[in-house]
C-alpha cells in the first residue's frame, strides 16, 4: 500500500528530519518527496510505501497526529488511491 503524506505549517528547523525519522522508525519507505517554503510557510508532500512497514496504516496516522501536535505543523496521511480520487479534476 502507498500513502501520500502532506505537511503544512510555519517553517522551522527540524520538520523534515522529524517526519523522516517517523518514517524510518516504522520502516516506511519514502519513494518521492517535494518541499518548499513560501513566505515562511512550509509545505511538503511525500509519497511513501507501507509494503515493508512494521506498523499499520491506522497506527501510522495516529503517530503522525502525535508528531503533528509535538512539532506544531499539520501532518496528514492519506491512502494514495483515495488521495488520487479526491484530487482528480
Amino acid at each position: 500500500m502507498k500513502a501520500v503524506i502532506t505537511v503544512i505549517g510555519k517553517d522551522k528547523p527540524g520538520i523534515i528530519a522529524s517526519v523522516s525519522a517517523l518514517m524510518a522508525k516504522n520502516d516506511v519507505n519514502i519513494e518521492d518527496i517535494s518541499q518548499t517554503v513560501l513566505q515562511g510557510n512550509f509545505t511538503m508532500i511525500m509519497l511513501v510505501s507501507l509494503e515493508r512497514a512494521n506498523v499499520s496504516f491506522a497506527a501510522l496516522k495516529e503517530q503522525a497526529d502525535e508528531l503533528s501536535a509535538a512539532i506544531g505543523v499539520k501532518i496528514r496521511v492519506q491512502n494514495e488511491e483515495i488521495f488520487d480520487a479526491v484530487n482528480k479534476i
